[in-house]
């Protein structure tokens, strides 16, 4: 009998799959061809989803069209919402906005400049992105390369920078717009090598974007092999960001689906964990038979699928959606990973829940589930400092406060401390919060600019911009 080793050692083939419908995508430029879309949707509303679309990006695809949206009633179903724009997406002021744009006689350029103008006030890359992530080389910034946690290196592929459609909510939406120097983009896997290298505490590499799974199957297997060939003994897990499960899972099931199967087969035989880390945001993602099959198919090459999500209003924002999601997943073989806040940017307005909410969803969630589900954490969010947990609302020394820790940090010394922060019925994001007790800032604050400070970015201006 093989061994498991040899079980993954040679490329696999499967039986052709039944039925794989041609795929389809769909923008602002032909989207009102959607046989649905004419059927359920006036010309203002349609005018509203092109005016939206002039900022955010719009993409959505016919496996989405077809099999995940319930058609009876579109406004309110958390698919169609999760792909399709509408007017309150944006900002009534940006909305007004972009109407008297698209009345004057502007020049492509002109227009352009002016819709930048409200991209860049929708705060494009939160979190520090450009100014801490950004790691350097031999005095070279690594312009596809990010490096936040010390253990893991974030990879942007060049070829993998789209979707096979846009969530609405995405805090990389800048990826999907033409605006200098807010796209993450490299084809130089070697310099990436040389840096992991570099740096003997890096144990992950993740490929994000966009969407790593869009890409060419040979490019994909190429920068697979790179890695390996590098034979790099302290990276041990090759991460794999992908929304494509729920949004074009049939590519799993054709001949260029089995070549990124064989890829994953490949590393898992050299040595490597290979994480997929899916992004499903509500339940009925996972209903099709081609989701199951292609999920049974990642699984069978001995990746592990780990899932995770924002909790969103129009989307998910309900404890029983959470609980169906994590039994779903558990069920199928793969690990509930993170329930997270809605990044603050892009359309946070429209789909953020505030931070007591969020913890109440998650615990109530939390409750309806075995432990099998409860590998899941959160809520969390993503900011600058780091992730920080949602612990709950308590009470001490009479006051009313949230409790916090971090799940990750810029200073791994941060990690699993737990601190305090004043009530806030309306806080949605860590910067809405005060330290409780009396305190001045909160424990990290100091160091925390004082990053800034060794970029020779003053904190203080960066924060009122």
């Amino acid at each position: 009998m093989p061994n498991e080793t040899q079980i993954y050692t040679n490329p696999v083939s499967y039986p052709q799959y039944p039925t794989i419908p041609k795929y389809k995508s769909y923008t602002a430029r032909n989207f009102r061809k959607i046989p649905q879309i004419q059927e359920h949707f006036n010309e203002q509303e349609l005018k509203e989803m092109e005016v939206v679309a002039k900022v955010l990006p719009f993409k959505s695809n016919s496996y989405v069209i077809d099999e995940l949206i319930n058609w009876n009633n579109p406004r309110t179903d958390p698919i169609f919402n999760l792909t399709f724009p509408n007017r309150d997406m944006l900002t009534k002021e940006h909305f007004n906005r972009v109407e008297k744009l698209l009345d004057m006689e502007l020049s492509k350029e002109q227009f352009e400049d002016e819709i930048n103008l409200i991209r860049h006030e929708l705060n494009p890359h939160p979190a520090g992105q450009t100014e801490l992530n950004v790691p350097e080389i031999d005095d070279q910034k690594l312009e596809g390369v990010q490096h936040k946690y010390d253990q893991t290196t974030l990879f942007f592929p060049a070829q993998g920078q789209t979707c096979h459609a846009y969530c609405t909510f995405c805090f990389r939406w800048p990826q999907f717009v033409r605006m200098d120097g807010l796209r993450f983009a490299t084809s130089d896997i070697d310099t990436v090598i040389e840096y992991i290298k570099s740096n003997p505490y890096i144990s992950d590499i993740l490929f994000t974007g966009g969407d790593p799974m869009v890409m060419n199957p040979g490019r994909f297997a190429k920068y697979i092999d790179a890695l390996l060939d590098a034979d790099i003994p302290h990276l041990q897990n090759i991460r794999i960001g992908s929304k494509s499960l729920a949004y074009y899972p049939y590519m799993y099931v054709t001949e260029n689906g089995t070549k990124v199967l064989n890829a994953f087969r490949k590393a898992i035989s050299q040595g490597k964990h290979v994480a997929f880390m899916a992004h499903f945001n509500h339940p009925v993602e996972l209903s099709t038979d081609i989701v199951k099959e292609a999920i049974r198919r990642i699984n069978d090459t001995g990746a592990r699928i780990r899932a995770q999500s924002p909790v969103f209003k129009h989307i998910n924002d309900s404890p029983d959606v959470w609980a169906k999601l994590w039994r779903y997943l558990v069920k199928l073989g793969c690990i509930p990973y993170y329930m997270f806040i809605a990044r603050d940017t892009g359309a946070k307005h429209y789909f953020s829940v505030s931070l007591e909410r969020a913890w109440e969803i998650f615990r109530d969630a939390y409750s309806q589930v075995s432990g099998l589900a409860r590998t899941v954490r959160g809520p969390s969010m993503s900011c600058g400092p780091g992730k920080v947990q949602v612990l709950g609302v308590s009470e001490a020394a009479g006051q009313k406060i949230f409790v916090l820790r971090f799940i990750q940090g810029r200073n791994s010394n941060w990690v699993q401390r737990p601190f305090f922060a004043e009530y806030n019925k309306d806080a949605t994001w860590i910067d809405d919060l005060k330290p409780a007790f009396g305190e001045s800032k909160f424990f990290f604050e100091d160091e925390y600019r004082e990053m800034y400070n060794t970029k020779n970015i003053d904190y203080e201006l960066l924060i009122e911009n």
